[in-house]
């Protein structure tokens, strides 16, 4: 079922198995965005999945994190705040530094959207062959590896 031969996978050149993977990688992104059924933005959903992963972080870490700039984060944090998704926790030791964490809604949102976007993914792994379903477990192993690299 896999369209992927040996012959082809040599004939590729870097660049356009690079294209070819940006196309699928952004592609897919949006479909799992669509399934996400919240009614917050991509970047608002993004902030809250790494506070649920890392924990309670300052703005500056979270901007780091999510590679935006300090007044962009302050404002996705703000609109999360007022939506009762995150909340902020004066550092009782340094009164000028203040931690962003998700409240029970707001994780609440995020295991739903997860589970979601999952069951989405699922079903269409469900459909595969094992050949297909190994070499995608395969590339996402390749694909975790290059982000590690990437920091």
């Amino acid at each position: 079922m896999s369209s992927l031969t040996p012959t082809s996978a040599r004939s590729t050149t870097d660049a356009e198995l690079a294209a070819r993977l940006r196309l699928t990688v952004n592609r897919l992104a949006r479909r799992l965005r669509q399934q996400a059924d919240t009614d917050i933005s991509p970047s608002q959903l993004s902030a809250m999945a790494t506070l649920a992963r890392r924990g309670p972080l300052t703005v500056g870490d979270l901007s780091s994190a999510e590679r935006v700039k300090p007044p962009t984060m302050t404002r996705v944090v703000a609109s999360l705040e007022d939506l009762g998704l995150v909340t902020r926790t004066v550092d009782p030791d340094d009164r000028r530094v203040a931690y962003v964490a998700t409240t029970p809604s707001g994780d609440k949102l995020i295991a739903r959207s997860r589970s979601r976007k999952d069951a989405y993914l699922a079903a269409r792994v469900h459909s595969l062959s094992p050949d297909d379903r190994a070499a995608l477990d395969h590339a996402a192993t390749v694909l975790e590896g290059m982000l590690e690299d990437d920091g």
